[in-house]
């Protein structure tokens, strides 16, 4: 019997999966893998197939149910049902509950908010150039820029940002012990319910404050509810673009035939941002599920009560879907990745993630056209001890 490969498995390269992701998905694309917890889920790694499954209603993403594959030991905990967020919920409840917020995140909303993003870029790229050589990358611009953001959307103080990072950094390290990941989660969890209390006086007119109104005027309203998703929210909306941020001028830097094309033509800029996200694939793993019902996926049946693992950076190098997957190309015009998931559970804020790409990447390349990596791409910091994949450092000069 072949031994189980152990999950989570780690990058060797940066700019690649984990080696076993290939052989996987050419010799068993289903085939089981064994958790930190000494349980086991089905791994499924072709794009056809992960698509299927993030779009199959048989496949749960309740997170509390006692069966969900847990990617860290200790990883789950029950929450009351009002403090749920979008992410665990399955139909009927997660239609609705996406629904009320997702009007927030329309194409239309966030190109009213371009102008103030690119005023934080700017302000951002300021303070990098004005500080020392070499500069780190990752403080002065590529959490700044989306924490501001999400954090003028949320109507969330900026003071508080070193709080609620350090907060994040512990819930995304698979090392943390469990018992600090769950005070982590109450910790930002209380923060959220105590500002929207504040809220609920005269809601302002922000993310929060207009689903306060709304939401008063459905007869629907219920804190917990509100800051379990502005927990979300906050969570998610810097700590991933932040990543992205990093990797993608490195990616652009290591390839600067690549990085040549968006300069010489930034209408290109959109398609390198569509590419460095199919390329690096930072939330994994993100998309894992469990099953409800037996399914057939891949020629292997899947039981109800089993984990499934739908391997997203894996789908997002199947040569059956994108033609020389390995290679970074931004005119392959490849936006059917599964970088932001699929399905009813799509990322939400990926109209403002791509947004905040595409600012950042056209003005630090047009303010800074000498940027260097200051250190060798060997010697950089990469979080491989993370759920979301990035770096904890990027030195960088001019």
């Amino acid at each position: 019997m072949t031994a189980l490969h152990e999950f989570p498995m780690t990058r060797t390269c940066p700019f690649a999966p984990p080696p076993a992701y290939a052989e996987i998905r050419e010799e068993e694309p289903v085939t089981r893998v064994r958790l930190p917890d000494g349980g086991q889920a089905w791994v499924v790694s072709r794009h056809e197939d992960v698509r299927t499954v993030l779009n199959d209603r048989r496949f749960s993403a309740d997170r509390q149910h006692p069966d969900f594959p847990q990617l860290v030991r200790g990883g789950g905990f029950r929450r009351p049902e009002d403090e749920r967020t979008i992410i665990t919920m399955d139909a009927p409840e997660h239609g609705p509950a996406r629904k009320a917020v997702l009007g927030e995140f329309t194409v239309r909303r966030m190109e009213a908010l371009r102008p103030r993003i690119q005023e934080i870029v700017d302000e951002r790229i300021d303070a990098l150039l004005a500080g020392p050589k070499p500069g780190d990358l990752v403080e002065t611009l590529s959490l700044p820029v989306p924490s501001l953001v999400i954090c003028e959307m949320l109507g969330v103080p900026y003071a508080d940002h070193d709080f609620f990072q350090t907060q994040t950094a512990k819930l995304i390290n698979r090392s943390t012990p469990a018992e600090e990941r769950r005070e982590a989660v109450e910790t930002v969890r209380g923060y959220m319910s105590d500002l929207i209390a504040e809220k609920e006086r005269n809601p302002p007119d922000d993310l929060l404050g207009r689903q306060i109104v709304k939401l008063r005027e459905e007869g629907t309203y219920r804190r917990p509810a509100l800051a379990a998703l502005g927990f979300l929210l906050l969570v998610a909306g810097h700590e991933t673009t932040a990543n992205m941020i990093s990797l993608g001028t490195v990616g652009l830097l290591e390839n600067p035939d690549q990085l040549a094309l968006v300069r010489t033509d930034p209408g290109k800029t959109l398609d390198a941002v569509e590419e460095l996200l199919r390329y690096f694939t930072i939330v994994d793993a993100a998309t894992a599920r469990l099953c409800v019902e037996d399914v057939e996926i891949g020629g292997q049946l899947i039981r109800a009560g089993e984990g499934v693992l739908a391997l997203g950076y894996a789908a997002n190098r199947d040569e059956a879907a994108f033609a020389n997957p390995d290679e970074l190309d931004i005119e392959r015009g490849a936006r059917h990745h599964v970088a932001f998931g699929f399905g009813p559970h799509q990322c939400l804020g990926q109209n403002l993630a791509r947004m905040e790409l595409q600012i950042v990447f056209d003005t630090l390349f047009r303010r800074i056209p000498q940027l260097a990596l200051a250190a060798p791409v060997d010697d950089l910091p990469f979080k491989d001890d993370a759920n979301i994949y990035g770096l904890y450092r990027l030195p960088v000069t001019w």
